[in-house]
């Protein structure tokens, strides 16, 4: 897998550094994780009594402490979580939402759906430490993921609209219900989406916008659900209106 990923990435032109897994270190009991220079870095953040959670993570051009940047929370893609979160950020994620200028936060699944307490726990753990090492936009946090990992993206930012300021579900399934929802969601979806029906995403939608929630959603075609890369102009197009939700 690392393989095929590091020959992908040099087809493209997009340099990646891995680094050796390493201790996470802390400040006054507070988490965190090394400070990287621009580009995309792995590496493995590992927790005191719980799971290690490996990650990719995406420094954009010109990030400077003195000044606070967004940050893009990223889930990947179901089946095995080896080389998934890398997979995510440099196919789809990272070529989508680089004009936002964000730090982008790829963790892998330390098993399972992303809605599983273990992910949970993993993934917050790391939004905290990514906060504790970067100057990070506390209200320009959002979250965006393909597959399981838009289901993933309905499932936190419904769970924790006080953290997350903007949804940005790929091919994911929505939940049953709207209700309460609060988080502004912009979702992108195929209708020749042969695994997640492209239906239940409209149908939430048009209920969101109903309560009026703001809601939109890009619809692709010709596009089928494990043509990941494919989808990277429809998660561009979300780009203004995240910048717009964001100002």
């Amino acid at each position: 897998m690392r393989d095929r990923i590091l020959q992908f990435l040099m087809l493209i032109g997009i340099a990646i550094a891995f680094r050796p897994p390493q201790e996470s270190l802390s400040q006054n009991g507070t988490e965190r994780i090394p400070v990287f220079k621009q580009g995309i870095h792995i590496d493995v953040f590992r927790r005191p009594n719980d799971l290690s959670v490996r990650y990719a993570i995406s420094i954009p051009k010109g990030y400077s402490e003195s000044e606070p940047v967004p940050l893009i929370l990223a889930l990947h893609f179901g089946g095995s979580p080896n080389g998934a979160a890398q997979s995510v950020m440099v196919t789809l994620v990272q070529p989508a939402l680089a004009e936002l200028g964000a730090i982008i936060i790829a963790p892998e699944s330390v098993g399972g759906a992303w809605n599983s307490a273990a992910n949970d726990r993993a993934v917050l753990a790391l939004m905290d430490a990514v906060r504790a090492t970067y100057r990070i936009d506390t209200k320009r946090i959002g979250v965006t993921g393909y597959s399981m990992g838009g289901i993933g993206t309905w499932w936190f930012a419904g769970k924790y609209p006080e953290l997350f300021s903007i949804a940005v579900p790929v091919s994911g399934v929505p939940p049953a219900s709207m209700a309460g929802w609060k988080t502004p969601v912009f979702a992108v979806h195929s209708r020749n989406d042969e695994v997640n029906a492209i239906e239940p995403t409209e149908r939430r939608i048009k209920e969101l916008q109903k309560a009026g929630v703001r809601a939109e959603l890009v619809t692709l075609t010709g596009i089928s659900h494990a043509q990941t890369q494919r989808f990277v102009p429809g998660l561009r197009r979300v780009v203004p209106w995240i910048k717009e939700v964001w100002k």
